[in-house]
């Protein structure tokens, strides 16, 4: 129970650096957490690393966010899976939206990167 809480919190965290990133508008934190051939599926269609950092560019994306009801799913050794209900507010609007995320985080060196993310709308 321990190790699947440990694992839980750490994938979090690196799930919250990507958020973190969109709130803080930061292209190249956003990149560091993505990997080389990140895939997202969206429902506007599919985005690779440079289209997930590009839409910083003109800065924050996110004003606020909130994950909650996460749930781990280790895929092999080195890869789990994260999905979990965001709630979030984009800096021109004033309601939250709803979605379902899931996303895979693997090991690379010391760290982890998100190689794949999926947005459901809730």
């Amino acid at each position: 129970m321990t190790d699947t809480f440990t694992l839980e919190n750490t994938i979090l965290a690196h799930e919250r650096k990507v958020w973190d990133a969109l709130v803080a508008g930061e292209m190249a934190a956003d990149a560091d957490a993505l990997s080389a051939d990140f895939l997202g599926v969206y429902p506007d269609g599919f985005a690779g690393k440079a289209d997930h950092v590009g839409q910083l560019k003109d800065g924050p994306t996110v004003a606020e966010y909130e994950i909650t009801a996460p749930q781990i799913r280790p895929l092999g050794p080195d890869t789990v899976l994260l999905a979990y209900h965001a709630t979030f507010r984009r800096p021109s609007e004033t309601q939250m939206k709803a979605m379902y995320v899931s996303s895979i985080w693997q090991a690379q060196g010391a760290t982890r990167v998100n190689i794949f993310s999926q947005d459901t709308p809730a």
